[in-house]
Formats: C-alpha cells, sequence, structure tokens
C-alpha cells in the first residue's frame, strides 16, 4: 500500500481532538473541502498531541493525516517548518491538482500552531534568536536574509488581519493567501514560520476607529494605530513565547539610543529616520513604545531599496522584482467608497459644498469623502482654485476655499505624547509623504503624556487634516507624537 492510500484508508488522528489543543481550520464552501487540524503544547515546548477532522475529497482527508503524522512529537519550531512540500512528501507526492488538499492542510495547521505558540509557547530564551514580521514581500524577505547572515536564529511569522471575499486577497499583505506565500517563502528559505491571526483584534482596534474617524469627518491614519497598537505588541508578545531576543521587521527606519533625561546613565532607544529618505517609514511607526522599540531589529534602515532589491536578487529569492503594495491592507481590490459604505454604513449622502461665508457652491455625496487640503473631485468649476477647509459631520458639509485660506502657521495637536522635553523639537512631520517643517512646540512641556498643545511651524502648511499624525522630531529622530486636533 503506497503513502497516500495508507494515510487516507487509516488516517491517523482523524476525528482526534486533543484536551486543552488548539484549533486551526481551512476551505469551507468556495471549494467544498473543510479540514480542521487541532495540536497541544507539552511544557510549551513541543507538539504533545494532534488530531484533525475534514470532509470532501479523499486528498484532504489523506493532507490532514499526513499533517498531524509530521507535527506529533515535534518541537514547536521543528513542527513550524511543516508546509506544502513537507505534507506532500509525506503522501508520496502529490498531481498538482491534489496540491490543493495539502495547501488547506497547510494553512489549517498553521493557524493552530500560531495560537498554541501564541497562548502556550515556552521556549527558553535565545539571545541569537530573532523573530522576523514577513509579509511575503521583498523587504520582510530580504529582512529575514539580512538576520540570517549575521549569525541569528531565524524563526518568521506572518498575520492574517483582514478577511473580505470582496478584497483581492492576492493584492493584499495580510491575507490568508499573502499568509500562504509568505509560509512558503519562509520554508524555501528554510525558516520556520508560524501564522498569528488578528482579525478580531485589527477590525477592533484598526478598522473600527478607521471607520468612526470617518463618520466623524477626520482624516485617519490607521497604519500608525496599527502598528502601534496591534500588529508589532502581538509579534513582540510572540517573541517573548519562542525565547527570541528581538523582533526583526522590513521597515525603513533606524534606532537612536541615547541617555536618558533622568541623569542615571540609563539608556532609552528612540526611533531614527532611516538612510533613505524616498523610502523612510519612521513616521508610520512613531506611536512605538519605548519598551517595544527596544526590542525591535530593522535590517533595512541602512539600505537604499535599490540595494534591498539587489541583495533579493543575488539570493535568487523570488520576491526580487515583486512590485509593492500601494493601498491600505484591507482595501486591496476594492475602492475606499465602497468599504466605507459596506463596513461603516458611510453610503452616498447629499450635502453642500459651501465657502466660508455659508455660501452653497454645490453638492457632494457624503463629506467622508474628503479630506482637509484636498482639491480634486470637488465638482465646483469656474474662477479660482478651490480646496477643502474643512467638513462637518453633523450638517454633512464640506466647506472650500482658496489655497491662502488654508495657509496657517499654528497646528493644535491633542493626545500628545513626548518621550524628551519639548524643547527638543525643531521639526514636525504632518503627513506621512511630507516633508519636515521647522517648528517648535509652545510651551515648556517635560516628557509624558499632554491632552493639547500648539505647534508654531516657521514657515505655513497649506491643509493640517485633522486626525492625522503628527510626528515631532529632533533632526531625524523622533520625539513624539500627536493627533492633528480640529
Amino acid at each position: 500500500m503506497n503513502a497516500f492510500a495508507l494515510h487516507l484508508q487509516t488516517p491517523r488522528g482523524r476525528g482526534h481532538t486533543p484536551p486543552a489543543g488548539f484549533t486551526g481550520a481551512a476551505g469551507g464552501a468556495a471549494c467544498g473541502d473543510l479540514i480542521r487540524i487541532s495540536v497541544a503544547l507539552r511544557d510549551g515546548v513541543s507538539v504533545t498531541d494532534a488530531g484533525f477532522d475534514a470532509s470532501g475529497c479523499g486528498a484532504t482527508i489523506a493532507a490532514g493525516s499526513a499533517a498531524v503524522s509530521l507535527v506529533r512529537g515535534a518541537p514547536l519550531l521543528e513542527a513550524a517548518r511543516v508546509g506544502v512540500d513537507a505534507i506532500a512528501a509525506e503522501l508520496g507526492g502529490l498531481m498538482p491538482g491534489k496540491r490543493h488538499a495539502a495547501e488547506l492542510a497547510a494553512d489549517a495547521l498553521h493557524r493552530a500552531l500560531g495560537q498554541a505558540a501564541r497562548l502556550r509557547g515556552q521556549l527558553e530564551p535565545r539571545g541569537d534568536r530573532v523573530l522576523v514580521a514577513m509579509s511575503g514581500g521583498v523587504d520582510s524577505s530580504v529582512a529575514a536574509l539580512v538576520s540570517a547572515r549575521e549569525g541569528d536564529e531565524v524563526a518568521a511569522v506572518t498575520l492574517e488581519l483582514w478577511s473580505d471575499p470582496d478584497n483581492d486577497g492576492e493584492q493584499s499583505c495580510c491575507s490568508a493567501q499573502a499568509v500562504r506565500r509568505a509560509r512558503t517563502l519562509a520554508h524555501d528559505m528554510g525558516l520556520p514560520h508560524l501564522t498569528l491571526d488578528l482579525r478580531d483584534e485589527f477590525r477592533a482596534g484598526v478598522v473600527e476607529p478607521w471607520l468612526a474617524d470617518h463618520g466623524a469627518g477626520l482624516t485617519p491614519n490607521p497604519c500608525v494605530r496599527c502598528n502601534g497598537e496591534v500588529r508589532l505588541d502581538a509579534m513582540l508578545d510572540l517573541a517573548d513565547r519562542l525565547g527570541a531576543g528581538s523582533l526583526a521587521t522590513g521597515h525603513y527606519a533606524r534606532v537612536a539610543r541615547e541617555a536618558d533625561a533622568g541623569g542615571d546613565g540609563a539608556e532609552t532607544p528612540l526611533l531614527r529616520a532611516a538612510v533613505d529618505p524616498a523610502k523612510d517609514q519612521s513616521y508610520m511607526l512613531a506611536a512605538l513604545a519605548p519598551d517595544s522599540l527596544a526590542r525591535m531589529r530593522f535590517p533595512l534602515g541602512r539600505l537604499r531599496k535599490d540595494e534591498v532589491r539587489e541583495i533579493a536578487a543575488q539570493a535568487g529569492l523570488p520576491t526580487a522584482r515583486a512590485p509593492e503594495s500601494q493601498d491600505l491592507c484591507f482595501l486591496a481590490g476594492t475602492g475606499r467608497a465602497a468599504f466605507l459604505a459596506r463596513h461603516g454604513g458611510l453610503g452616498e449622502r447629499r450635502g453642500e459644498i459651501v465657502d466660508r461665508a455659508g455660501r452653497a457652491l454645490g453638492h457632494h455625496r457624503g463629506h467622508h469623502g474628503f479630506t482637509v487640503g484636498q482639491r480634486r473631485g470637488l465638482g465646483v468649476g469656474g474662477g479660482e482654485a478651490l480646496y477643502v477647509l474643512a467638513t462637518e459631520a453633523r450638517a454633512n458639509t464640506v466647506t472650500v476655499g482658496t489655497r491662502e485660506d488654508l495657509r496657517t502657521e499654528r497646528v493644535t495637536v491633542r493626545e500628545l505624547v513626548l518621550h524628551r522635553g519639548a524643547s527638543r523639537v525643531d521639526r514636525v512631520k504632518l503627513r506621512y509623504r511630507s516633508r519636515p517643517l521647522a517648528c517648535k512646540v509652545a510651551g515648556d512641556l517635560g516628557p509624558g503624556r499632554h491632552p493639547r498643545a500648539s505647534l508654531e511651524l516657521e514657515e505655513a502648511v497649506y491643509g493640517a487634516a485633522p486626525g492625522q499624525l503628527a510626528c515631532l522630531m529632533d533632526g531625524d529622530v523622533v520625539i513624539g507624537h500627536a493627533t492633528i486636533a480640529r
């Protein structure tokens, strides 16, 4: 009897759910095959038991049995090396038409392993072990490669953050398809890989506030919230469980270490802009707490994008020429207006476009479709070019005026967080892709949290959008952050 027939006729662990086990599922109505795999950890170190259940074609049942056989008794990080190829090999090889079953089994297995590692993992700490966040793109794959070349023991993790049948999962960096691509890449690089399913946390902590802010007439930046409150904290917690001393990501940023203001000689880390200003992502990471930043590594912070692609090409990584994602991960393949309507109830709502005196100039389809400083899409023709000056949620109005009406040299911010005294601040970034503007913080504010503050700019800015992050800097070092107020 060949291996496939053996696993099909006498499937190992079918119908068995280990006590205190963790379960992952894959498949469903779209393909007709469904598989659930459960694993239990012994002392948080190895897979002591595993079982599965499946419905659909015989290949799915055989793949579930093969996955269970491969991980029972395996150390956690060895189990994390089991993927599609290993499952197919356990079955004696699979024809292309049957590999879908191994993919489903791998998806379910890694969802289960990710839960188990996140909640029960207790690997012994190792200073040379690093957890790398892998999205499946060129930046994260090179971050993993550089970490491995520096002599670290590397494990990879990918987050599943969003699932929406109306999205294009192939374009997203956090869909089930993206997780699968990243896992395949990690295994091809010889790395163990875990999946964290954070869809509930992402919806509650990122998407719902983003929708609420749009409804309130603000211009939110969900990536700042995601990095500061959801993604990186979850991966740092997993790093603790895996005994990893640090978390590496493919962000373009650096870490600066300097003596604390307390005078005790202690050093605390501050975020620093990347060498490549065109790719710098320190703005998106500005809300990271210093305690989190202390355990972060940014291997690409000293590299330029063309250098990163060259490293990938020389290593033969398939990501070397992969295109970059250009939109928010949860918008992949769908329009912002359609998403706001479907998930936030923010559909078309006819309102007035008015000037500063309140005179009606035209109509719009919903205030939530506009942001301060916007020029295009107003539909008000003739005369001097007009820009959005403000939006009002309750009245559903959009106020417009000239570019000069947008001009301001003072920006009010709320929820200010300072890692050093305000006297250190000499510039601010008011949007991700904008250049830093020379400024100072009004008042003698010390390190800590402040409910409200005023930024005095040395040159005028034309449109500071309420809801966006204000990234406060001393040269190229991030001193603090705040949210632009109305």
